[in-house]
């Protein structure tokens, strides 16, 4: 029984910990927070949701890693460009006419919010 309320403490304090460190991300930069703001309006189907998800599963497999804190170099940065603006385009591709108008909208609303405006 004790290393069960060990193990119960301790995934507390890990899930505690990652709350806190997401409420502490600055704003639009907590994780999640991107995809949430791009489907704002949008009700997805299963289906949808399935597509979608294995698109973005493909995409973190190919993103770059740095070093959290310090920034990327610019090779580095166009190439995660590069990866989001294609994410965009093949997650588009997965939605209906009218979610697209939608979408199109959310994405032109989270321009400005990002640094450069791109």
């Amino acid at each position: 029984m004790r290393p069960y309320v060990a193990l119960v403490i301790a995934a507390g304090l890990t899930l505690g910990a990652a709350a806190a460190r997401a409420q502490d991300a600055p704003a639009g930069r907590r994780p999640g927070r991107r995809m949430e703001m791009l489907f704002k309006d949008i009700t997805l189907t299963p289906e949808q949701r399935s597509k979608i998800d294995s698109i973005q599963g493909h995409y973190r497999e190919q993103m770059p890693s740095f070093t959290p804190g310090s920034p990327p170099d610019s090779a580095t940065r166009e190439k995660i460009r590069g990866l989001f603006q294609r994410e965009r385009d093949d997650i588009r591709a997965v939605l209906t006419p009218d979610q697209q108008k939608v979408y199109d909208r959310n994405v032109a609303e989270m321009r400005p919010r990002r640094p450069g405006g791109r």
